[in-house]
């Protein structure tokens, strides 16, 4: 008898160990309150998305060599101008002033018929910076009397019309500050200066420029123009829309230096740099400088957009 009652005693504890595990084994698959984690979880935030890139007022540090170098920063949206310290000194605009005699011609010739040989001379100035298309529209348009409309409409306030002896009333050798140079690209974007019919073909030209630095490019009457802004571009922001340029660069003999010009604009911002130094150095040099200029003043990350060197003398705070 014993052993039975042994036995039967062993599978009733079986049994009861059976009943007393299972609602422990349950609570731990199922999740019983036992186990449940109630600690309350924050929302995890989206990642930011990075703001788009764009030009900004920033310091500028140049190394550059010359006489005079000096940039602006036109906010198109408030207005707003920032840049170096000189940024209302002149320098002689050479092709520059190109974009606003053409486009005062087309805002004058309004619904008028526009020529096969003029719609030639109106896109050969900017695209080619051809100098006998923009005599033939800067004559037809009163010559002096062009800069004086440009002053006007556009509020220049530092241009000036050439007094030099021998060449009073060139076009080439305006006086402009950067800080009208920007008022300048504004005015164009903004369609005062082309007025509604022809503002988008001004710019869209603009954005055409063609040619580089390089001799192979370099003719007497005409050259190739698209470096220096673009240059100092990422390609997140000339991605955004067109970039519309135009640039003026001469050698003149009379003081042996480059005076050389950039000047780009977008729906966002107008930017300009102007500067002159010697001969010797070549064109490419000047190119560089407004890459340079222009790279710093690039937001969110200044300077990584630099496609080119820059040139490599003494650091010059603007």
């Amino acid at each position: 008898m014993r052993p039975r009652v042994i036995m039967v005693l062993a599978i009733v504890a079986v049994l009861l160990g059976g009943v007393m595990l299972v609602p422990a084994a349950y609570a731990r698959l199922s999740g019983g309150d036992d186990e449940v984690d109630r600690t309350p979880r924050a929302n995890t935030p989206e990642p930011a998305t990075p703001p788009a890139p764009t030009l900004a007022a920033a310091p500028v540090s140049v190394a550059f060599s010359g006489s005079h170098l000096t940039w602006a920063l036109m906010d198109r949206k408030s207005g707003a101008i920032s840049g170096s310290k000189n940024m209302t000194a002149t320098n002689s605009t050479e092709s520059m002033i190109k974009v606003w005699i053409v486009s005062d011609y087309l805002r004058r010739l309004g619904d008028k018929p526009f020529t096969a040989e003029r719609k030639k001379q109106a896109s050969t100035a900017i695209r080619d910076s051809n100098d006998d298309s923009a005599v033939a529209l800067y004559n037809t348009g009163g010559k002096t009397a062009v800069t004086k409309r440009m002053i006007d409409m556009c509020g220049l306030t530092e241009t000036r019309i050439s007094t030099k002896p021998g060449y009073v009333g060139w076009w080439s050798f305006t006086e402009m500050s950067a800080r009208d140079a920007v008022r300048l690209g504004n005015c164009v974007a903004d369609g005062t200066a082309a007025g509604p019919k022809w503002t988008e073909w001004v710019l869209d030209e603009m954005s055409k420029v063609r040619g580089t630095t390089a001799a192979k490019d370099q003719q007497l009457k005409q050259g190739g123009g698209r470096w220096g802004i673009v240059d100092g571009l990422p390609d997140e922001i000339e991605k955004q829309g067109p970039v519309s340029i135009k640039n003026g660069w001469t050698p003149l003999y009379y003081d042996n230096n480059w005076h050389v010009n950039c000047l780009a604009v977008t729906d966002s911002w107008s930017l300009a740099v102007m500067m002159r130094y010697p001969i010797s150095r070549g064109l490419d040099y000047g190119a560089k400088v407004c890459a340079s200029v222009t790279a710093q003043l690039v937001t969110p990350q200044p300077g990584a957009a630099l496609k080119v060197p820059q040139p490599l003398t003494t650091k010059a705070k603007l």
